[in-house]
């Protein structure tokens, strides 16, 4: 499953169902399993839980809406030949008087669905927040179509999960008795439950609502990056544009990638992380675009695979198939490392791995490489500022870099030394691209030190440093402040 040509295999891919409140949803994930890749990614908004608050039963046409999604997603998976399914069924089938019925009829399709706990349910999705942040510490809430999960997370473990009724389906109906009426009843389900948290700790979001507000608040910030996964905000600047947000009335304008329905549950969505930062009073706030699915995966790995860095996980899948592997980043980190230390670190590896394959790519598409690698394809296992140093990289490596780097799309969500010692990085790998043509034979056979106050690039084989390599050199140590 990790070699390049096996990323995008159906044989050797694994099926997640997520028979959800508001939607039915299959993912199809391949590729390296602590970086999984997503092979096919389709859902049905079937909002199976919508009347089970007022009835206490699923309707008919929202189970025959999710039972005709299901019947596809079975023909799609043997045809296609998915050797592995697994299936999970949350609120809506939990609490609905009919949901064994329904649960049922799912198994006369040919799958086997797994009931989960409200509380499973909180630890399931913690458990893929976990495998996207390795060092999550604080609160997870996801928030689905049927319920609202809290569950705690430390030291790679799980605790103190609970399930309320504040599903996103259920939350209009809330917000219609008055805004006292809505603070008060979230308060008193959270003490009910016993539930609260330790002040300005970290509180970690998934679900699709929590990623329509996500969006809908870096529009409002002028974000640079659009992928929601990783994008945190300081509590208090949270709670500012989530009662702008929350505002009875307004019309919000369509954002890219957030479908009507999303964007309507925008709202109340806000409304209710306005009370649980109140309440919980967390310092950050994080959206994880890995919560529930992602979490089935994760929990199923070994110890060895889990402790693996889910970055270089995903950046050595994606460049395998451009002729980079572990041999040559090893070779091109260590000829580099004296001069630019960041490449000893794990970030500064993926960072390297992706310079390197760079230059597979045609030069006419090279440009955009910095923000759509950097920024725009999902990463796990890396922060914002990392991502904007992995932009960096990226442009050192493949154009000019601006004198006013200021201007630079990704300047505001690092610092400027972390951003320029990426630069450098990047400049590195374009000396050390060109220099060797991507073969690590060549890069072993020559040195990159710093010297007395010059950067020097020598070889056993002169003729190796041409024309090119030098102007590389020169730049490179105009960067890092040396004469050559």
């Amino acid at each position: 499953m990790n070699s390049p040509q096996n990323i995008y295999a159906w044989e050797q891919s694994r099926a997640i169902i997520d028979i959800g409140s508001n939607t039915v949803r299959l993912v199809v994930y391949g590729g390296p399993p602590r970086a999984p890749v997503t092979l096919l990614n389709e859902k049905v908004t079937a909002k199976l839980g919508k009347h089970v608050a007022e009835t206490g039963r699923l309707s008919e046409k929202a189970v025959g809406g999710v039972l005709a999604a299901l019947a596809r997603y079975k023909a799609l998976i043997d045809l296609a030949g998915v050797p592995q399914v697994d299936v999970v069924a949350t609120a809506a089938a939990r609490d609905a008087s009919n949901g064994a019925e329904f649960l049922e009829k799912v198994r006369a399709i040919g799958f086997a669905p797994r009931l989960l706990s409200g509380v499973e349910e909180a630890e399931t999705s913690a458990t893929g927040v976990l495998g996207a942040f390795p060092h999550a510490a604080g609160i997870v809430g996801d928030l689905g179509g049927g319920s609202l999960e809290l569950v705690d997370v430390a030291d790679g473990g799980t605790s103190h999960g609970v399930s309320l009724p504040l599903g996103s389906l259920r939350l209009p109906a809330l917000r219609a008795k008055g805004d006292r009426v809505f603070v008060r009843e979230i308060g008193r389900m959270l003490a009910k439950a016993d539930w609260a948290a330790e002040p300005g700790t970290d509180l970690y979001l998934v679900g699709g609502s929590m990623r329509a507000l996500a969006r809908g608040m870096m529009v409002r910030l002028g974000w640079p990056m659009e992928d929601t996964h990783g994008f945190a905000l300081p509590a208090a600047e949270a709670l500012k544009l989530a009662r702008q947000l929350a505002r009875r009335g307004q019309a919000l304008q369509p954002i890219d990638g957030v479908s009507s329905s999303r964007l309507a549950s925008i709202p109340d969505a806000a409304a209710l992380l306005a009370v649980l930062l109140q309440r919980l009073q967390p310092g950050r706030v994080i959206f994880s675009s890995w919560g529930l699915r992602e979490g089935v995966l994760f929990g199923s790995l070994s110890d060895a695979v889990q402790k693996e860095d889910p970055l270089l996980a995903g950046v050595m899948a994606f460049v395998g198939g451009m002729a980079v592997d572990v041999a040559l980043v090893d070779a091109a980190a260590e000829w580099m490392a004296d001069v630019v230390p960041m490449a000893r670190t794990p970030l500064g590896r993926a960072a390297l791995a992706l310079c390197l394959a760079a230059g597979r790519v045609e030069p006419n598409l090279r440009r955009g490489l910095p923000a759509d690698w950097g920024l725009a394809k999902r990463w796990v296992g890396v922060d914002n500022a990392g991502r904007a140093m992995l932009a960096a990289a990226l442009r050192g490596s493949v154009g000019k870099v601006q004198k006013d780097a200021v201007a630079e799309p990704w300047a505001r969500l690092a610092p400027s030394a972390a951003l320029a010692e990426a630069r450098g990085l990047g400049l590195a790998a374009r000396l050390c691209r060109r220099m060797s043509a991507g073969s690590a034979a060549v890069i072993r056979s020559t040195r990159l030190t710093v010297e007395g106050g010059h950067l020097r690039l020598t070889s056993a084989v002169p003729q190796l440093i041409g024309d090119g390599s030098s102007r590389d050199l020169k730049e490179l140590a105009q960067h890092l402040g040396l004469a050559v």
